[in-house]
């Protein structure tokens, strides 16, 4: 009986390269990369693992798609008519959310997937980088300024969430961030001086908007090198 259910759920719903990849995407979030087998993915599709190989080839190109899948809103979050910043800030922050919701996708970008998700990043953050104005040769160092911080602090934020998660007992973003603020406040006054003073902004502090802040802050920074670079040469001094 459960066989001939199982065979009619089958009927019902097409296995596909989509719904592979969809079911893939939830046992990453659920388990992470150590319990995304085809075995498991054949178990959670009532299917079996020879099904998933005629649309899926290994191991590396399902977590390619499903990297790519979930980063597909956050490469196309820039709303039409926008401002290169404004492209840039809606990329950074669909890239954010992405990897805070799926701590996993950090760590896959490091991949050497085909075509790399990585990659394709570059190309969103570097079109708008080009529409900024940037010349030529400061291309590369620009965007790759711009991605490396994505990456890295949606990395870290993604880090603190599963630690606070994981710790025993579990504790919730609030306390977590009030027990920092608490221990960075009692730090040695000398030789943590600047720690001590922002310790209660780390109790209150909202990761999204810091986050942006410092993507405005490079956005800033290239533009105001495209600015001084815009300001004719500063002729010889006159003699009075």
């Amino acid at each position: 009986m459960a066989t001939s259910a199982r065979r009619a759920e089958r009927r019902d719903e097409p296995l596909s390269r989509e719904r592979i990849v969809e079911t893939a995407v939830e046992l990453l979030d659920r388990s992470g990369e150590g319990g995304l087998t085809f075995r498991a993915l054949a178990q959670q599709l009532a299917t079996g693992p020879g099904a998933i190989y005629w649309h899926i080839a290994n191991k590396d190109e399902l977590l390619g798609a499903a990297t790519a899948a979930v980063l597909t809103g956050a490469l196309t979050a820039a709303a039409p008519g926008s401002t290169p910043q404004q492209a840039v800030r809606s990329l950074a922050l669909g890239v954010f959310d992405a990897i805070d919701a799926h701590p996993w996708v950090g760590a896959q970008l490091a991949r050497p997937f085909s075509p790399s998700p990585l990659l394709r990043l570059m190309e969103g953050l570097g079109r708008q980088v080009q529409a900024l104005g940037v010349p030529e040769p400061e291309l590369f160092g620009s965007a790759s300024a711009l991605l490396h911080y994505i990456l890295g602090v949606s990395n870290q934020n993604a880090a603190n969430a599963v630690a606070a998660a994981t710790h025993r007992p579990p504790t919730s973003r609030t306390a977590f961030l009030a027990a920092t603020s608490t221990a960075w406040a009692e730090l040695d006054p000398d030789e943590f001086a600047f720690v001590r003073t922002v310790a209660g902004q780390m109790r209150e502090h909202d990761d999204r908007e810091e986050f942006l802040t410092g993507v405005d802050l490079i956005l800033t920074g290239i533009t105001a090198r495209l600015r001084a670079a815009a300001l004719p040469a500063a002729g010889p001094a006159r003699e009075v």
